[in-house]
């Protein structure tokens, strides 16, 4: 035992001091992720909605996710646009296009637009602040998010001053060392001090991690939990692995998403504030995946506004849903998604509870 605590056996109990604590010590987490059989589960995934619906009511999150360059100059070992993938189908879409997507989008009832690409080196500072400040010209009632990646501490100040409200940097793995394996070129170390530059600068930041990753165990994501409850981020993505076929871990196998949702559900319980997506990981690998993971207590959901000749380009594993669907498609049906879970959806900003 890691802290000399006497460990209730019975998972339960665990779950329901995680629910009235919103932390627990590491081998409790353990405990729970080791021996939790259905029933149990069942139970987190009640107590998550529960702890949801307190603080956000059953209302949904719509983003609207704009995937403008799929240009990298990392070669991360699981990513379908890392450097190395030569196969990689490679665009960029200029500012005009991006504006373009998001007074779609603006039509379609989204404020909040997420930006998204790969660690583009043609990407300038000078290139994103134009970008962001002409989006909040052209369309002022709306909220940025921008996943751009790892950039200096002067490049996120620049950005958030220049109007940029929420900025997603997933830590993939908490563990330093699987971290670094994965990320030739990277460092756990930089991740986390990019994160930490972010919550400084004032930023709404999202972690979050992958999960059926090559070598991963349950003390590794029992390490992702206590991260968040340390760093208490506003936003929190949690998205299976899914291979893809032009990268090093091409025969790995998917391991489904059901440990996807234990830890959805398990970091509601911890953050009860934040902001979850049911990510398209989880609808690519399973055909209810988005719905289930509203269930276990997600709120978010982001729609792919990218243009539709771009979406299938913009491959980081395979087999991504909706990469054939207009914007307008994908608006209505997501909502039917949602609204078969039994919550509604909400097209405001939505901004964390915290940010007045």
């Amino acid at each position: 035992m890691l802290y000399g605590k006497v460990i209730p056996l019975n998972v339960r109990n665990l779950l329901n001091k995680l629910s009235e604590e919103n932390k627990l010590y590491a081998e409790e987490y353990l405990y729970i992720l080791d021996n939790a059989e259905k029933p149990d589960i069942d139970h987190l995934f009640f107590l998550a909605r529960q702890a949801r619906d307190k603080v956000y009511g059953p209302n949904v999150f719509m983003r609207g996710l704009v995937e403008f360059s799929n240009y990298c100059q990392q070669d991360c070992m699981y990513c379908g646009i890392r450097m190395s993938n030569d196969d990689a189908d490679r665009y960029r879409l200029d500012i005009d296009s991006i504006i373009s997507c998001c007074k779609t989008g603006r039509l379609l009832g989204y404020k909040t637009f997420v930006l998204q690409g790969g660690e583009d080196p043609s990407i300038t500072d000078d290139w994103l602040l134009d970008l962001v400040k002409s989006i909040k010209f052209e369309i002022p009632d709306c909220a940025i998010t921008l996943s751009v990646g790892e950039r200096p501490y002067e490049s996120y100040k620049a950005l958030y001053e220049a109007g940029a409200d929420r900025y997603l940097l997933r830590h993939e793995t908490a563990n330093e060392a699987l971290y670094n394996k994965l990320h030739p070129n990277m460092t756990f170390k930089n991740r986390m001090e990019c994160l930490n530059s972010l919550k400084e600068i004032g930023f709404q930041v999202g972690a979050g991690f992958m999960t059926g990753l090559p070598g991963q165990v349950n003390k590794d994501y029992v390490k992702d939990l206590m991260f968040l409850e340390q760093f208490n981020p506003h936003m929190v993505g949690i998205g299976p692995f899914i291979p893809h076929g032009d990268t090093p871990l091409k025969n790995a196998l998917s391991k489904g998403i059901d440990i996807t949702l234990v830890l959805v559900a398990l970091t509601r319980l911890i953050l009860p504030d934040a902001l979850i997506p049911a990510t398209t990981a989880l609808g690519s690998a399973d055909p209810k995946g988005r719905e289930k993971g509203l269930l276990a207590g997600a709120n978010v959901v982001m729609p792919n506004i990218t243009p539709t000749e771009n979406k299938e380009k913009y491959l980081l594993y395979e087999g991504k849903i909706c990469t054939g669907d207009e914007a307008s498609h994908c608006r209505g049906c997501i909502q039917r998604r949602i609204e078969s879970t039994g919550m509604k959806v909400d097209m405001s900003i939505g901004h964390h509870k915290t940010v007045l």
